[in-house]
This record gives structure tokens, sequence and C-alpha cells, in this order.
């Protein structure tokens, strides 16, 4: 009888060892599945007249091939890596949206600022001024191209942060249930490995779209963290996360922790990784920053050219208008959370010192603090109307009260509104409301190069003449208030020359070039109605942007290479960093992978072993069966 029960315990071992590996070998492409292993022990002995005699053997249990450190490594870096990811696929689209080449925002702009050049040399073509129309149309319309594309980025961007937050909620269900039936399983000597299996591959997908913190639970459950400390799941209770645009800004969203219909919102930096992270980065920061670079270079560039535009004088002798729409004033948006009725609104003052950001107007009880937020650099004032950053801040309805915010965002709109008002070649203000005269008894080779307005002057027009010394410095006579100091205090108080370098007065701006002589004179004064056709002195004024020093000390004219460089480096560093991640993170899984996962050779070699093992059992049966039945004939006898 012992040898049977041996035989039949070794066939009855044997078959579950060759079922486990049958298990692995079937689950062998399963994503998350861990090998199995049957482990064996003696089933104990036996003690005789003739010594100790075992029973055979038994099956201990079926435990799988898990390393807690490696899984839990593969998981968090395989999270930085899939923000990393997610990031750098999101921003390579944005890339898209500024191409280089002819159909760049670059080319666009320059064409519409060199085509003032045909201008300078026939002031009365009016091909040149539809040409001048034209190229000005063509970049109002680039810019709202792009800001259109931005828009349409913008909107699939935060449908993706949806959909990624109803995957992470829909995991944290599941894993809740999976939780529940390992904690119902707990009464058993056994532990359910399939039930880890899933429960480690739902943390696995769950860290790939948000970085998450685990902490062991009751019976084998799990616990999970995310946003560093808020519980996602505990036991087999599941909260959720929540997609919510910003009040104060529609373009900007944020993850909120929901848990017994109380809401928290979490910071971007708390999410740290998976998915979320860095969809949640690209559309907070990076595509924020890309739309007001793009917002800043339509702003600055039509209150420019606006702005010189006015200074001149259209073939009518009418002083120029508006040459691009004006942009509105960038109206305060109130946060939910205000307990006064203020409105603060913003609008350009210098257009040379506009800095590409939105900023938070926040009211105290001594003034107001103006906080730019793309890197958090406050100014406090005492009191509105104030200029910062070439904006200036007013209040346009009083009734503030300390505690309430005001978000205002000067470049959301620019691009996407961008039009050009001219719409009539003769209403190109081309000619200068002033001109110089050369005096008949010039000697020297001085030669009038431009003459233009740059200010809005009251003495703009008001007779002017300069008069050359020996010591080739100049006089002035007939000068305003509010023009620079002489150079030498005199007698007579006169200015240092240097030919080819603007001399800036009263409100206009003269180039001459050559050497002057002793006694060499020009008079400026208001430009008589029958000269305005032959006048090209604006259009000069309006090729000179160019050159003006505009974006952080950039010329207008590369007003764009912030814009392409900002996003080069961003797009450059995601790349270095999802490239860097990916390998980390591929280290990481096969680390896992080498301990966890089913080896074909291996698992077929056990076959061999098993089923050898499991032949052999049925010999021993078999001749022990017969051994049986020759006794039980014998005794019968």
């Amino acid at each position: 009888m012992s040898s049977l029960n041996i035989a039949t315990r070794a066939l009855n071992t044997n078959l579950a060892a060759l079922q486990v590996i049958g298990h692995n070998i079937a689950n062998v492409n399963t994503p998350g599945y861990s090998r199995q292993n049957v482990v064996l022990s003696s089933a104990g002995y036996q003690f005789t007249g003739g010594g100790y005699f075992g029973k055979g053997v038994e099956m201990s249990t079926v435990e799988r091939a898990h390393n807690e450190y490696l899984t839990r490594e593969a998981r968090q870096t395989g999270s930085v890596a899939a923000s990393d990811a997610a990031r750098l696929a999101r921003l390579e689209q944005l890339e898209t949206v500024f191409p280089t080449g002819e159909k760049g925002l670059g080319v666009a702009l320059n064409d519409m600022l060199n085509s003032w050049t045909d201008l300078t040399s026939a002031p009365g073509n009016s091909t040149a001024r539809l040409v001048v129309i034209a190229r000005a149309d063509e970049f109002a319309s680039r810019l709202r191209d792009s800001a259109g594309q931005l828009d349409l980025l913008r909107n699939s961007t935060q449908q993706q942060v949806k959909s990624i937050t109803d995957d992470i909620n829909r995991l944290a269900q599941d894993l809740a249930k999976v939780n529940q039936r390992i904690v119902e399983t707990a009464g058993t000597a056994h532990t359910p490995n399939d039930l880890f299996d899933q429960r480690d591959q739902l943390l696995a997908e769950l860290s790939q779209r948000v970085q998450i913190s685990t902490v062991p639970g009751e019976a084998g459950a799990v616990n999970v963290f995310v946003g560093g400390s808020q519980p996602l799941v505990l036991g087999s209770q599941a909260a959720k996360l929540a997609a919510q645009t910003d009040p104060m800004d529609n373009s900007r969203i944020s993850i909120n922790f929901v848990q017994g219909g109380v809401s928290s919102p979490l910071a971007d930096a708390a999410l740290a990784g998976g998915q979320l992270a860095g969809v949640v980065r690209f559309l907070n920061d990076d595509l924020a920053a890309a739309s007001n670079q793009l917002g800043r270079i339509a702003l600055a560039t039509a209150t420019m050219m606006n702005e010189q535009h006015a200074l001149g004088v259209d073939l009518q002798g009418n002083p120029g208008q508006n040459f691009f729409v004006p942009p509105a004033a960038a109206q305060g948006i109130a946060s939910p959370a205000n307990g006064g009725t203020g409105q603060m609104s913003a609008v350009v003052s210098d257009p040379q010192a506009l800095i590409a950001s939105d900023y938070e107007v926040r009211v105290e009880a001594g003034g107001f603090s103006i906080v730019r937020l793309s890197d958090g650099n406050t100014t406090s004032v005492a009191a509105l109307p104030t200029e910062v950053d070439g904006l200036s801040f007013q209040v346009d309805a009083a009734g503030a009260l300390p505690g309430d915010r005001f978000r205002i965002r000067p470049f959301q709109a620019a691009a996407r509104n961008l039009q050009v008002a001219i719409d009539a070649p003769e209403q190109l203000a081309v000619a200068s409301p002033v001109m110089v005269t050369p005096a008949t008894t010039n000697s020297g080779s001085l030669s009038v190069e431009k003459l233009y307005a740059v200010e809005n002057s009251a003495n703009l027009t008001d007779p002017v003449t300069i008069t050359f010394n020996a010591d080739g410095s100049f006089s002035a006579t007939g000068l305003g208030p509010g023009n620079p100091p002489p150079d030498n205090p005199g007698p007579p108080p006169s200015y240092n020359f240097k030919p080819g370098e603007p001399i800036v007065l009263n409100g206009w701006s003269m180039t001459l070039r050559g050497n002057p002589t002793a006694g060499d004179s020009f008079s400026i004064g208001a430009s008589p109605s029958n000269a305005i056709a032959q006048s090209a002195g604006n259009a000069n004024g309006m090729l000179a942007l160019r050159d003006l020093a505009t974006f952080d000390g950039v010329p207008l004219s590369d007003g764009y290479v912030s814009l392409f460089s900002d996003l080069g480096t961003r797009v450059q560093g995601a790349q270095f960093a999802a490239d860097f991640s990916a390998g980390v993170a591929t280290a990481a899984e096969q680390a896992r992978a080498n301990v966890a996962g089913v080896n074909l050779d291996e698992e077929a070699a056990r076959l061999l072993q098993f089923q050898q093992a499991y032949q052999a059992s049925a010999k021993f049966l078999q001749i022990a069966q017969s051994t049986f039945d020759s006794l039980l004939q014998t005794v019968g006898r």
C-alpha cells in the first residue's frame, strides 16, 4: 500500500508540474505574466522495524518568479519615459506649425518690411503701394493661420488630457476590484499568482498614465497614491482624477483629485511622470510659451507700424491712419474667488519692451503686485496705472478688495485677430510731414539721406535750422522743449555730428552723409502740400523699423528668431530626455523580465524533465499494482 501511495503522489505531483509548465508556455506572450514554478517537498516518512521509509513527494504550492524591487523600478522608469515621450510627440506637432523657408513666418515678416523699399524711391507708384498692402495682408494671414493651428493643437491636447484622466479612473476602479478579490483569497494557504500578476499589470498600465507610489495594504492588497500623497486606491475603494479648464485661463488645464465629493487641485509638478504629466506640461508650458511668442510678434509689429504710419501723410494730405486694426486692450479675468467688483486691463505702452508672458495682478492692502507668470518676477506698486514690461496696467473699474486676483493675457488674441486696416493704395502714409531744404550756399559734400518723423511731437513741424561749425559740430535754432541737451554747452551750444548717424530733434530723425564745411545749413519745417506725392520720408521711417531693437534686443526683422530658437531648444531638450529615459526604462524592464519572464528553452527542458518523471511514476505504479495483485493472489490461495 505504501508503494501505491508513493506512486500515486508522484503521478499527481508530476502532472501538476506539467500543468504549470503548460500554463507558462501558454502565457509566454501575455503582458505582465510572471513565470510560475511548482514547489515540491518530501511527503514525510514512516518508521518500521527495518528503518525509516519515505512516503514520496507532495506539492507545497505554486509560486511566481517575482522581484518587488525590480518591478517597482521598471514601473517608475517607465512612467518617466512615458511622460517624456508624450511631451516630445506633442512638441514635434507644434514644430510643424512654424515651418522654415518660403512658407515660414520670418519670410512673411521680412517681405512685408522690405516691401517699403520700392516706395522710398517711387513714393507715388501705385503698384508698389499695392505690393506693400499685399505683403502686409500675407503676414497677417500667416499669423492668423498659425494661431488657428495652435488653437486646434490646444483643443486636441485638452481632449487627450481628459482621455488619459478617464483611463486612470478606469484602471483605479479595476485595481480596487482586484484588491477585493485578493483579500477574499487571504484565508487560503496559497498565493493567487494570476491575481497578483493582474494587479501588477494594472499598476504598470496606471504608471504609464501617471506616476504612482504604492504601499502594501491588507491581506496582499496594495494602496496607490498620486501627486505625492493623494490616495487614488485604498484597498477596494477608488478615488478619481478630474481634468478641469482653468477658470482664469481657458487655454490651461488643471488636474484635480476628487474623493468623497471633495475636489483639490494637484500641482503640475506633483504629477511627476506618466503621459498625463508630459501632456499637461506641454499644454500649460510649451504651448503657452509658443502662443505668447507668436502673439508678441503680432502685437509689437502692429503697434510699431501703426505708430510710425500715423506719423506720415497719405496722398490726400491726411495724417496716416492705423496700418493694422489696433489690437484691443487685454482685459483682466477675475478669479472666481474675488470678493470685490473691480476690473483691470493692460495696453501696450512700449512695444520694444514686451516680454512673452501672461500676468497676474494681485490686490494687496497697500497696493498691487504684478506677477510675470513665465518666471514669477513680481513688481509691487502703490497704485495703478503703472508700466511693467512695456505694458500699462490700469484699473477699469474700482471695487477690488485685498486678496482679489486678475489674470491678464496681453498676447492671447493678438495673432488670431490681426487684420490690415489699409484697403486702398492712396491711404498709405508714405510722405513725411516735414521736409528739409539745404541752403544754396552750402559748399560741403553733405547730402540728405532720409528725414522722417519718429514721434508725435507738438513741435514736429516747427521751423528748425541747423548750421555747421568749423569743428564739424552743428548748432540748432527753433527747437522746442523735450530735446536732448547739447553735447557742447558753448557758447554757442552745439551738437556733435557723425556722418550716417541720425540727428533726432523735435520728433524727427534726419540722416546726413558726407562732410560739412563751416556755415553749411539745413532748414527743416512742414512739408508743403505740393510735395506730398514726391515725399518718401515716412516710407524710410517704416523701413527703419526693420533694424529697431524690439524683442529682447533683437531687431524687428528677426523677431521670429526668438520663437524658433525657444521652440528648437524645447524640442531638442525633450528629444534628449525621451531618448535617455527610454533607455533607462528599457534596461529596467529587461532586468524585471529576466527574473519574471518565461523562457521557452527553459520550459522545454523542464517539460522533458517532468514528463520523464511522470512516465517513471506511472511505471512504478504499474509495478506496485502488479506486485500487490500477486500478493493478493498468493494470500487468497
